[in-house]
């Protein structure tokens, strides 16, 4: 049995801090262990290489737009192949440096093979027996395939899958209304497929505020078809190609989808199936994800779980910021809390969507109607705005009502992922304080005055709800 004084499982986040660990302490041994290729999801079949497509795929976007400021262009080919070789060369050369990386770090040992526990602190990996007193499980998540009828006897794509086409699908049925599916929807409909996204919420990308949900739908049916509200039930094969049978919840109606391929993008599961948390004390929550403490501190003493493996928030920007909590936690002794207050997040479709912080349901129910405020403002009412072209993208922020403390943000429109990034920073600020965006001087014209101009616009919910509803974004009651 070999003894080290770590025992890391995962080569993405749970890195984050191995090197100077390594450097502080010329004792110490770290048995790096991941079943995958190494770098952690992000870079091997997460966001590095997604956004790798979604890029061509905004380009193809924003030159079909060309006609509207009086271009005459069109797109001659788009070699599905290259923009895909692209991608993977890219990522397989990091991935290749990681490996050489390993190889030369000392007094770390790496196992490529899946582990499972089958004592506390002791694990299996391979055909040896590793034993520690201090364990990171950053197992990170695999997609989540739902127990749809005839699911099993078919060929299907996940978000791993997708990155190892070699030849575009003349078309596409998406099991999935979730950001997986409005960015890969956004990216095969732009390499020329045909796509259909069959969601079972009654919005596109249900976790959005409802009428960046509504809005985003609108646009979106401009380049392919979307159903919502739709269980799918069955899928089989056909002579004309693969049958999706989705059952409207409404009403009870089945309508049949027939597409060359399906993309199962239902979210994500956990990994600890494989790792047989249970035989190291380490408990999981009923659907799998490994219980952790505000320190991020399992049920067993000295094994941290971060990152997708606590299920908590599947980025790996918070996967980051949790590397950084255990390493004050279980390294240098401190009593951190992970902080959760404003986490930022962007989904990459197109319209482009980025939030961060409270949505306006989460500050009502803390607050109270009455004690908050909305900010609002439209692309289009800027001058940059009016240069774009832009139509009902908007900006909406939250405010607390008797301050100037902002609880949460929320943007639908272009570049929206950058401009998120004037506020982020100040919701880390002690008081959460919106005066550094309202009396700073924004360059004119920018897309960035559409965020202070929303700052300046703040309303009562009940008006806001109603400007919404003359816009045609808000839901029926």
């Amino acid at each position: 049995m070999k003894e080290y004084d770590l025992i890391v499982i995962g080569s993405g986040s749970g890195m984050n801090y191995v090197n100077a660990m390594l450097d502080a302490n010329p004792e110490m041994k770290v048995a790096l262990i991941d079943k995958d290729e190494p770098g952690g999801i992000c870079l091997t079949r997460g966001c590095i290489p997604s956004k790798m497509l979604l890029y061509p795929a905004e380009l193809v976007r924003n030159i079909e737009k060309a006609g509207n400021f009086g271009i005459k262009v069109s797109i001659e080919n788009i070699d599905f192949k290259a923009v895909m070789d692209r991608m993977r060369s890219t990522i397989s050369a990091d991935i290749d440096g990681i490996k050489q990386g390993y190889t030369y770090m000392p007094r770390l040992d790496f196992y490529n093979e899946a582990a499972e526990f089958i004592s506390p602190y002791t694990m299996k990996v391979g055909e040896e027996t590793i034993t520690t007193q201090m364990i990171f499980l950053c197992t990170g998540s695999k997609p989540a395939i739902p127990p749809v009828k005839g699911l099993d006897n078919i060929e299907y794509l996940t978000s791993d899958d997708v990155l190892k086409l070699t030849e575009l699908p003349e078309s596409l049925a998406i099991i999935g209304g979730g950001y997986i599916a409005a960015e890969y929807g956004h990216f095969f409909s732009s390499m020329g497929s045909k796509v259909t996204i069959i969601g079972r919420n009654a919005r596109i990308i249900p976790e959005e505020e409802p009428e960046i949900s509504i809005l985003a739908k609108k646009m979106m049916s401009g380049y392919m078809d979307i159903l919502t509200n739709c269980e799918v039930v069955e899928v089989k094969n056909s002579s004309e190609g693969k049958v999706v049978v989705a059952k409207d919840r409404g009403t009870g109606e089945e309508k049949e989808v027939v597409a060359s391929a399906i993309l199962v993008a239902t979210g994500r599961s956990p990994n600890t199936d494989i790792l047989k948390p249970e035989l190291g004390g380490i408990e999981t929550d009923k659907r799998g994800w490994i219980k952790v403490n505000e320190h991020l501190e399992t049920t067993q003493q000295n094994v941290w779980a971060f990152g997708d493996a606590n299920g908590k928030y599947l980025f790996k920007h918070v996967a980051n910021h949790e590397s950084s909590v255990v390493y004050y936690n279980a390294v240098l002794k401190k009593k951190i809390k992970a902080d959760y207050h404003a986490v930022p997040y962007a989904v990459f479709s197109y319209p482009e969507i980025a939030g961060v912080g409270m949505t306006e349901r989460q500050a009502v129910e803390e607050y109270g109607e009455d004690n908050i405020m909305i900010g609002f403002y439209r692309f289009q009412e800027t001058a940059k705005g009016i240069a774009m072209s832009l139509g009902d993208e908007f900006v909406k922020v939250i405010f607390e009502g008797q301050t100037q403390k902002i609880l949460g943000a929320h943007i639908i429109g272009p570049e929206a992922s950058v401009l998120i990034h004037q506020i982020i920073p100040l919701m880390y600020t002690e008081g959460q304080d919106a005066s550094p965006i309202m009396y700073a001087m924004d360059i004119h014209p920018s897309l960035s005055e559409v965020v202070k101009r929303a700052f300046y616009s703040r309303i009562p919910p009940l008006e806001y709800h109603m400007i919404m509803q003359a816009y045609g974004l808000e839901e029926a009651k």
